[in-house]
């Protein structure tokens, strides 16, 4: 069976049914699997939205089936995963009440042990054309693993580091699709990459080998190569794999590449990071007393508390962009105004305004940073700046 494309074995497509392409793959070969299956919702029927008619069609394939048609449609292609997935492997299988207890229950017919069922909330969700219900704004993701024994692999303590330090619950608040994601074209059903972002950093671990039996616009592999994963996608659709390629295209670029990680790696509960250069004895006094200190405001007196703020938790101090040492702070997004000769009976040295914004942390532990992060941004480099966390524990 000749592949669709093969760019090194690190993303690869296949074009074709999905269940059959995968009973011609190695056996017990995936790490993880993400399905974005038909719903089951393109009834053909027109809505009268603002004067103007709009169809509610994604083609043949999203057709809606009798109940016995979709649970033997889930059956085959979930029986297809079973068998190339690794004892312990995960899947990630979405959708709405259309599709969605068929699959949970396919999964537990087929042996699978089911771990979470996720509301994925969009947080902005258009509203919902007919007036007749309330408004749709989430879709589900059933979360199980191959079997019931075998432990699998999930990154709880990664998952709290990107929501703010607590637990991350089984509501995902996740906007839907940019534009910036949409520059190479659009697919009815595509996936913003924020919501495959979280569920690859939950689920797998850098180089493991994740599956897309319903590739489409191949976002899953966009995610999956952006954060150092292999990648196999399945479709019927030859026009949609040509879309993801040229999506795989855009990010060869290095900039583009990295515009897309800090996208979308972006979200609304990640723990913040106060960047702050000091001169170099000033910076090894603020780790002997644990007090890191700022002048408050500019030059007119002002003090200005920027979005995120809420969600400091940690300071770096630098000098010059070098020599950076990263500590927790003794409480979340909370700081405290002192004066300067506050600040001089701790043996620190201020020198430029009468008060002074001061974290309290805690020196007794270094926390790890990765080594490539760049400080320098020339006059940049010396002022005080909140940066997300994701960009210093190397989040991929």
């Amino acid at each position: 069976m000749e592949p669709y494309f093969n760019e090194n074995s690190e993303f690869i497509l296949y074009n074709g049914d999905c269940a059959e392409v995968m009973r011609n793959l190695d056996k017990c070969s995936v790490d993880l699997i993400f399905a974005d299956p038909p719903y089951f919702l393109s009834s053909g029927r027109t809505v009268r939205c603002n004067g103007i008619e709009k169809s509610i069609y994604k083609g043949e394939w999203d057709e809606p089936k009798s109940l016995d048609d979709i649970n033997s449609f889930n059956r085959r292609w979930l029986s297809a995963c079973r068998g190339v997935m690794k004892a312990g492997a995960t899947i990630f299988a979405t959708g709405t009440y259309h599709n969605i207890f068929s699959i949970a229950s396919c999964m537990m017919e087929l042996g699978f042990r089911i771990l979470n069922i996720i509301v994925w909330q969009k947080t902005d969700a258009k509203p919902t054309l007919s007036r007749n219900y309330f408004n749709f704004t989430t879709e589900y993701i059933v979360w199980a693993r191959k079997d019931m024994k075998t432990p699998h692999f999930f990154n709880c303590e990664l998952m709290e580091q990107i929501n703010g330090g607590a637990r991350m619950s089984d509501v995902w608040r996740i906007p839907f699709l940019s534009s910036w994601e949409l520059r190479c074209g659009k697919h009815p059903t595509q996936k913003p990459l924020r919501l495959l972002y979280r569920i690859i950093l939950a689920a797998s671990k850098p180089h493991d080998l994740i599956l897309d039996p319903f590739a489409g616009s191949c976002t899953t592999g966009i995610a999956a190569n952006l954060l150092d994963r292999r990648f196999i996608g399945i479709d019927q659709s030859k026009d949609y794999l040509d879309y993801g390629l040229r999506r795989k295209n855009e990010i060869k670029d290095a900039e583009t590449a990295t515009l897309f990680l800090r996208k979308m790696s972006e979200n609304n509960e990640e723990q913040m990071v106060m960047v702050n250069h000091a001169k170099s004895q000033s910076r090894l006094r603020m780790i002997e007393t644990g007090i890191c200190y700022m002048r408050a405001g500019d030059s007119k007196g002002s003090l200005l508390v920027t979005p995120g703020f809420e969600r400091l938790q940690y300071v770096l101090l630098h000098t010059n962009g070098e020599e950076a040492s990263m500590y927790r702070l003794k409480s979340k997004g909370h700081f405290q105004i002192w004066t300067r000769e506050t600040l001089e009976t701790y043996g620190l040295q201020p020198s430029h305004a009468p008060y002074y914004i001061v974290l309290l942390f805690d020196n007794s532990k270094l926390i790890p940073i990765k080594k490539e992060v760049n400080l320098k941004e020339n006059m940049n480099t010396y002022r005080a700046k909140i940066r997300p966390l994701s960009d210093f524990i190397g989040i991929k």
